[in-house]
């Protein structure tokens, strides 16, 4: 069982809050919810069940599954249980998108996805101690139920009526795609999940994000209709930026928690990149620091706001939760390196390369001229102007000003590459072949 990963402060909740739930208020983790009073009341006394359920839809988590790890890892140092729920079942399905049907996966594809996701929620819960986490499968307690059995045993339990009008349905009833059976079948399967999970491990409370809210309550509904029970659900909210934007896109491509779709140095020029708008609430939710010292940065990004001390603090704790204390340090090293305050040959080629893949590059063959290289990385439009700019001396290659136009790329960094500059904040990348 892989470990949970370490930031670079020891993950603790905030002692100056009385209980787990005003934290979370605090942190604008709470946007809708069951009893506000009822859940309080809950998360102050004895330890509970809860669980968050995680779908394969994708090969990776990405930036809104980490705003529900992070709040299961909080609930988790409170004191209470966490059940991480893959879904193989409900992977095989879909929740309803706002426009279109999703596409359905193999199911060989999705048993792949669920053993990498399964993977990736390990790493932020801890398997240890009285107030161990949990990993669940719907897949265990679906595969087995026939048609009729889940006709008669839960589909009974729902009114259409009310299924209509969950804000996923309604928004596909109103579009030209529609909603198939299949997708609009989706929030009985999540119900029978917390039914299932409730049934097993007295499971009390669920999250997920306020656009799962029909879902969630599809499972507090069921098990009030069949147990004659409450339990609750909250919905985090849907993270935005101050200008409206839709969070956790970089050009058009998702911030995935995969090193391999997403690598440590892309992530933490991600955090890096916050506005100052945006930045306090991002510390709020995205890490573990405590509200006196979010106040602190708060006051800096007022006052001193060129230092981004506030963005370097996110940057350094998310990406080291996410990757670990070694590669983000590789990352900064990278980041400093390229830009005149380290040594790029002291780099680790994977993380080189990863920091090249985010800047303008091309591949070229070895002995390619310099003012070639300038042209095909987009630095300059022509040759002719990549001769004058080294005549000006306003290039330089690999950390070495470029005294002729001669010069040659020969990938003289780790992992055959170089780093082309014009000017002081004009970068570009070269892989070497050959």
């Amino acid at each position: 069982m892989t470990a949970p990963a370490t930031s670079v402060v020891a993950q603790a909740n905030d002692p100056s809050f009385e209980n787990v739930w005003d934290e979370l208020v605090w942190r604008g983790l709470v946007h809708v919810s069951t009893d506000q009073e009822a859940l309080r009341e809950l998360l102050s006394g004895e330890p509970i069940v809860y669980y968050c359920g995680f779908d394969p839809t994708a090969p990776s988590l990405h930036l809104g599954n980490l705003v529900q790890l992070l709040t299961m890892r909080r609930l988790q140092l409170a004191g209470h249980r966490p059940l991480g729920l893959v879904g193989g079942s409900t992977g095989l399905i879909g929740d309803p998108r706002p426009t279109a049907e999703r596409t359905l996966n193999t199911p060989e594809t999705v048993a792949e996805w669920v053993a990498k996701l399964q993977a990736q929620v390990e790493r932020f819960l801890s398997f240890e101690g009285d107030n161990a986490a949990r990993i669940v499968n719907n897949l265990d307690w679906t595969a087995p139920l026939s048609a009729i059995d889940f006709l008669r045993e839960i589909g009974k339990h729902f009114r259409v009526g009310t299924m209509l009008k969950k804000d996923a349905v309604s928004a596909r009833l109103n579009s030209d795609a529609g909603i198939s059976y299949t997708e609009f079948s989706y929030q009985i399967l999540q119900g029978m999940d917390y039914l299932e999970l409730h049934r097993q491990y007295d499971c009390v409370l669920q999250t997920g994000g306020s656009d799962q809210w029909g879902n969630l309550t599809s499972g507090t509904d069921l098990i009030h209709r069949v147990e004659g029970k409450s339990v609750h659900a909250i919905g985090t909210p849907l993270i935005t930026n101050s200008d409206g934007t839709k969070f956790g896109k970089s050009e058009g491509n998702a911030i995935w928690l995969d090193a391999e779709m997403c690598s440590p140095y892309a992530m933490y020029q991600f955090w890096l990149n916050t506005d100052d708008a945006d930045v306090i609430a991002r510390l709020k939710v995205f890490t573990f620091l405590g509200r006196e010292e979010i106040e602190e940065y708060a006051a800096l990004v007022e006052s001193e706001p060129f230092r981004r001390a506030a963005q370097k603090r996110l940057a350094l704790e998310v990406t080291t939760t996410v990757h670990g204390f070694a590669a983000t340090h590789a990352a900064i090293a990278a980041s400093e390196a390229l830009f005149g305050k380290g040594d790029l040959t002291a780099l680790d080629a994977d993380t080189l390369a990863a920091a090249l893949r985010e800047l303008p590059h091309a591949t070229l063959a070895s002995g390619t001229p310099v003012t070639q290289a300038l042209v095909e990385t987009g630095l300059v439009s022509s040759v002719s102007e990549a001769r004058r700019a080294i005549a000006q001396g306003g290039v330089s290659l690999d950390g070495a000003k470029v005294a002729s136009d001669e010069a040659t790329v020969v990938g003289g960094l780790p992992g055959d590459v170089s780093v082309i500059r014009r000017g002081k904040k004009a970068l570009a990348g070269v892989f070497v072949q050959g």
